[in-house]
């Protein structure tokens, strides 16, 4: 499998054609991907909120109105759109439910490597939490590295992607009743088939030469 050509043919769609819709059985991947997403100390402070449905994409679109209307048409097109929201807190609940999973699906040898894996998670979040203070960033932070995995897998399957950080994400937490679920919306991704109409498709890929991005040490 050569990755890199799935990094070159990938780019942003700019529209979608509304009458193609995802395979099940593709779709049925890319949350199990999204699901398996790397994090920080396996810390997973994300939920992932699907809108495959036209009335549930018209709730996510919402959120574009009104400064973000441009996007609108991106979320309402798309065949699946995918909202990914960071955890507002990282507490206790959370670090015993982490800590049961890993538990349960057999990563510990002896009661000591299971404390050992809790103190170490611990040590990292009470970092964040009590001294940089940047709790919340750094669950963010997380969040992005499931949004990069969830781009090459789309592009691995052939399937466009739109990422959008242009919404209200009171308004969309608010349509979607995440605060109260101690959630908050990051980042929005549209998924499904480019148009032909989408001009982006045409345009050349630019990115910064190797030399301008690597430092050999």
């Amino acid at each position: 499998m050569n990755v890199l050509s799935f990094a070159k043919a990938r780019y942003t769609t700019k529209a979608f054609d509304p009458s193609r819709k995802i395979p099940a059985e593709q779709f049925a991947q890319l949350r199990e991907l999204l699901r398996h997403s790397p994090s920080s100390v396996n810390s997973q402070p994300w939920h992932f909120v699907v809108a495959a449905s036209d009335e549930a994409k018209a709730r996510v679109a919402k959120g574009t109105q009104p400064g973000y209307a441009y996007n609108e048409s991106k979320i309402l097109n798309a065949s699946h759109v995918i909202v990914l929201c960071a955890r507002t807190a990282f507490d206790e609940t959370h670090l015993a439910a982490l800590l049961e999973q890993e538990d349960k699906d057999g990563r510990f040898a002896t009661p000591e490597a299971k404390a050992g894996q809790h103190n170490g998670r611990s040590g990292y979040v009470n970092l964040h939490r009590f001294d940089h203070k940047d709790t919340q960033h750094w669950m963010e932070k997380q969040v992005y590295l499931a949004l990069g995995t969830l781009l090459l897998g789309a592009a691995a399957l052939e399937i466009d992607a739109c990422p959008m950080e242009g919404f209200d994400p009171r308004l969309l937490d608010a349509e979607l009743g995440l605060r109260a679920r101690g959630l908050t919306s990051v980042v929005v991704v549209g998924l499904g088939y480019r148009a032909a109409e989408d001009f982006n498709a045409k345009l050349p890929k630019s990115r910064l030469s190797a030399e301008a991005v690597f430092t050999e040490l």
